[in-house]
């Protein structure tokens, strides 16, 4: 009892404190949920009233390009959660998935007054101490920081990553705002079905992460010991003595980036054989270091001297374990072998089903998706379409699958829009053919053999351990008479509730009818004289409620169950 308040009183603040960013967020959302209302209105002059920023009326939209666009009003902690959203689209649907991939991350710079006084923070002296140049103009500005081109002493060239002032503060307001409205948003049926709460706290975990540079800076040094002796690929050096939680100093790396597609053109490189390379790449980061650069969109990826490529913003990281990286190897291997009944067992096995699930239905669903996409030539598969037409399936029998597997697919669409970018005939599924055969061969590799059995030894060796012991204290319980068994009744509420209301309503009228029988306070007026004023309002009382329970009960079998 004292915990529950206790809970209660914790989520008071969450409500109540930061009024006004509560009151302009609630604003905005009632913005762009009227224009959908609009949108049901037959006038053409009612339709046009409330406009996007751009200009264009609200009412015309979809459902998905409203959200998007609210999310870019609402700011930098909300645009982040979309992008962090788009990769879940066994929660969110396709459709909005891909809607949210168009949100923009540029956001105005902050002043260079600003920008200098947060670097002598940081770094404890003067900005000329440090660097010879340091350019005011920052070459890229997002949500969480902004990126300056600058000059060391020595005369090594770098970039200069800095955090926006007070973003830590702006974002923990949001994130309090947003655990409130999740919680807002679970009592809503339309909108439970996103899972709000599962939804924000992934995303709390995401942009913590992501606010520490110093993580990021950990995150690059890992990924050159992981790729030291790689020509194909360039990760900037970072200068730790520079760099704190806020503020990242890096080596800079000179190319073109693939947003740039004028420059890619004209650049004289077989772009072929780097979308080649660079699918390789990703491949060998996720299946055999488990640790791969989440975010390769066009700006974050350079095309540099000899066919390498520079990876920039470490931000967003996927890491996988073992046993989940063999799931999503087996999950790869049925969609290219086009086996409906391995993709099945392994979806079953992966995602958390609902409870009564259809699993005949589900096994007829993928066998269509596997038979759609069977005679496809491999130059001519679209992994990406595909991914998404499962996702469709999945979300269609409310089965989640865990966070680490969507983000990882997520990036594969990216990785294959990315190669589409060099060259239009690129096809990632081309490149996960001959890739199986590596894949089988480090599932059956001694060492991935040895490392599996010691796993499994290890945890048998502590259940051999824990088991005697648990089962010596349940004898004991049962011989001491203290085993308790604890039943869970689900389902039996509206029961109980139908019940009890029944035995209320017909002691009621029982009791009403003894009332007007013995003329107890009788009335003086007609054309109810003499008869029981409170034997009456007892009898219609117990009316009312017999009509209510069989109104419940014809309707749907229960009562006051929310449906």
């Amino acid at each position: 009892m004292i915990s529950d308040l206790a809970m209660r009183i914790r989520t008071i603040p969450q409500v109540y404190r930061n009024v006004n960013r509560w009151r302009e967020i609630l604003s905005i959302l009632s913005k762009y949920g009227l224009a959908g209302w609009l949108s049901r209105i037959d006038f053409a002059f009612a339709k046009g009233l409330i406009k996007h920023r751009d200009g264009q009326p609200l009412a015309d939209e979809r459902r998905e390009t409203r959200i998007r666009m609210a999310l870019e009003e609402l700011g930098p902690t909300f645009i982040k959660l979309g992008q962090i959203m788009s990769t879940r689209p066994d929660v969110v649907g396709p459709e909005l998935a891909e809607e949210l991939e168009k949100l923009q991350t540029k956001v105005p710079p902050d002043p260079p007054r600003l920008v200098s006084e947060l670097v002598e923070e940081e770094l404890g002296c003067p900005l000329n101490d440090v660097f010879a140049e340091f350019s005011e103009t920052p070459v890229a500005s997002a949500s969480i920081g902004q990126v300056h081109r600058a000059r060391l002493m020595n005369g090594e060239l770098v970039a200069v990553k800095v955090q926006h002032r007070d973003t830590t503060r702006r974002v923990r307001v949001d994130l309090d705002i947003l655990q409130g409205l999740a919680q807002l948003a679970e009592r809503i049926p339309e909108l439970a079905c996103y899972r709000p709460c599962a939804s924000v706290a992934e995303f709390q975990r995401a942009l913590r992460r992501e606010l520490d540079f110093d993580r990021e800076r950990r995150h690059m040094e890992e990924f050159r010991r992981c790729f030291a002796g790689s020509d194909l690929v360039r990760i900037p050096r970072p200068i730790p003595e520079y760099s704190t939680d806020r503020v990242l100093v890096m080596e800079w790396l000179e190319g073109v980036p693939l947003s740039s597609t004028e420059a890619i053109a004209n650049c004289g490189i077989d772009l072929s054989a780097v979308a080649r390379h660079g699918a390789e790449l990703y491949l060998d980061m996720i299946f055999r270091h488990g640790f791969y650069h989440a975010d390769p969109h066009p700006g974050n990826l350079l095309l540099m001297e000899h066919e390498a490529i520079g990876l920039l913003d470490y931000g967003m990281v996927g890491r996988i374990d073992e046993s989940l990286r063999e799931e999503i190897e087996e999950f790869l291997l049925a969609i290219v072998e086009q086996d409906s009944a391995h993709l099945g067992a392994v979806v079953m096995r992966v995602g958390a089903t609902p409870p009564g699930m259809d699993e005949a239905a589900l096994g007829l669903d993928l066998a269509d998706f596997v038979a759609h996409y069977a005679n496809v030539p491999a130059e001519r598969f679209e992994l990406a379409a595909a991914l998404r037409e499962m996702f469709d399936l999945m979300r269609r029998h409310n089965i989640v699958l865990p966070a680490a597997m969507t983000m990882l697919l997520k990036v594969l669409v990216m990785l294959e829009g990315a190669g589409r970018r060099l060259t239009p005939s690129f096809s990632l599924m081309e490149v996960l053919r001959p890739y199986r055969k590596k894949m089988l061969a480090r599932r059956i590799s001694p060492s991935r053999q040895f490392r599996k059995a010691r796993r499994i030894a290890y945890e048998l060796e502590q259940l051999a351990e824990v088991f005697p012991r648990r089962m010596r204290d349940i004898l004991q319980q049962v011989q001491s008479g203290r085993f308790d068994v604890h039943l869970d009744h689900r389902g039996l509420e509206p029961s109980v509730n139908r019940l009890v209301l029944g035995m209320m309503t017909s002691a009621l009228f029982l009791g009403s009818v003894l009332l007007v029988t013995n003329n107890v306070w009788p009335l003086a007026f007609w054309p109810l004289d003499g008869l029981s004023a409170p034997g009456l309002v007892g009898v219609s009382l117990s009316a009312a409620l017999g009509l209510r329970l069989l109104r419940a009960i014809n309707k749907s079998g229960h009562l006051d169950r929310r449906r």
